[in-house]
């Protein structure tokens, strides 16, 4: 990076902006390199030639990367997926949130804008999957795995889905699903174990009074909705198969 030439980009730039890597882990530093730079990829260095325009260079924690919004345009193109998803649905989040607040005007403005970059590029290598990622993805989404969940249920062939339904609990509070797959009445509940492992997201309760609250949360959820509940771990996430058959378990049959 002597001389300032040098731009973090793709994977990289993807760690320097807090982007999870779902199912990836990055074998080079990725670097945006100008031309004129005669340095070319080695072991831990994979060295990009896109052009690289200066509005979408900024610097992060010292370093130069690109921007954002080039990062996740990068990734939608060239991770799988699955991974693109994950990637850009945190990005949004970290455009559309303020505070708890989810800004949905926000987060259209923003794929608006994702999407005009789309159509200048194309042709360019995974362009097509670029838009579709755009499309698809939600910031709503809370972590890469409700990102995976969404992707395999779409796979499965559900077409209505709706993120962090808000249901009134019994004492005027809101509760919040992760999933709702309208095209069957059901909720989907993507369970980390952080929630329950994690002692600073506890928030002080012991793990028996958060299993407690889980249970009094689902009841009232499934009675107050007179819908299907469904948990799914990280390993019911394996494959879109792999979910199909946990949904199974429970009644639900996949389009």
């Amino acid at each position: 990076m002597r001389g300032g030439g040098a731009v973090a980009c793709h994977e990289s730039a993807a760690v320097l902006w807090d982007i999870p890597l779902l199912r990836h882990v990055p074998g080079a530093v990725h670097m945006t390199i100008p031309g004129e730079k005669h340095v070319s990829s080695r072991r831990g260095l994979r060295r990009h030639l896109d052009g690289l325009p200066e509005d979408d260079v900024t610097t992060r924690h010292g370093i130069r990367t690109t921007t954002l919004d080039r990062t996740l345009f990068d990734l939608a193109r060239t991770l799988s997926f699955e991974a693109a998803v994950a990637a850009v649905d945190a990005g949004i989040r970290q455009v559309a949130f303020h505070g708890r607040d989810y800004r949905e005007g926000v987060a259209e403005d923003w794929r608006e804008r994702m999407l005009v970059r789309v159509a200048r590029h194309k042709g360019v290598r995974g362009i097509r999957q670029a838009r579709a990622v755009v499309e698809f993805a939600d910031g709503r989404a809370q972590s890469p795995d409700e990102s995976l969940a969404r992707v395999h249920l779409r796979t499965l062939g559900f077409q209505r889905l709706r993120l962090q339904v808000p249901v009134r609990g019994p004492e005027g509070q809101t509760f919040r699903v992760d999933i709702e797959i309208e095209d069957v009445r059901s909720f989907l509940e993507v369970d980390g174990l952080g929630k329950y492992e994690d002692v600073a997201l506890r928030s002080g309760r012991t793990l028996e009074q958060v299993l407690l609250d889980e249970k009094r949360r689902e009841d009232w959820i499934r009675g107050r909705t007179q819908q299907r509940f469904v948990r799914a771990e990280h390993s019911h996430l394996r494959s879109a198969a792999s979910l199909a058959a946990r949904l199974s378990a429970f009644g639900i049959r996949t389009p």
